[in-house]
């Protein structure tokens, strides 16, 4: 059965002004103390065993959150992504993704692994996930790695 590789990479967070249509479209709370870190990768494959590509994930958007709700401080990861099957469907629930948060090369915390939504093959799809953190590791962290986790899929 053919089976899609594990693939890492990292993407940088960066420092981002508290305003824009992006984050009024995330429903993030555009007010006075409100702190954003933003990354972004173009493009990120994960390939076959054999090394040809498998999965295809493009425009990922990393957005960062620390802010307010009521008397309550929050801070929260929205991570967001299109992926394109290439004439593969996962055999069960895909293994999806992991990310890491981290301070430089040290890992802070694992978040739990998500599955992505991919239910056919050759289309592309919009996905949208938030994780909960803490402000503490929300204050550390300037990178996060993302892990594409290997997956066993049916080739159309």
């Amino acid at each position: 059965m053919p089976t899609l590789a594990e693939n890492t990479t990292h993407i940088d967070l960066a420092n981002a002004k508290p305003k824009g249509l992006s984050l009024t479209q995330l429903g993030v709370p555009l007010q006075e103390g409100t702190v954003i870190k933003k990354g972004t990768l173009p493009e990120f494959i994960q390939l076959f065993e054999d090394g040809k590509a498998g999965r295809r994930f493009q425009n990922i958007r990393i957005t960062a959150v620390k802010t307010r709700e009521g008397d309550s401080e929050s801070a929260k990861l929205i991570v967001q992504f299109e992926v394109f099957g290439d004439e593969n469907v996962p055999v069960a629930a895909n293994s999806g993704f992991g990310i890491t948060l981290c301070a430089g090369t040290d890992n802070l915390v694992e978040l739990p692994p998500t599955s992505a939504f991919l239910p056919y093959a050759d289309t592309w799809y919009e996905n949208h996930y938030v994780y909960d953190t803490t402000t503490h590791f929300f204050d550390q962290c300037d990178r996060l790695q993302l892990t594409l986790r290997a997956d066993q899929v049916r080739m159309i």
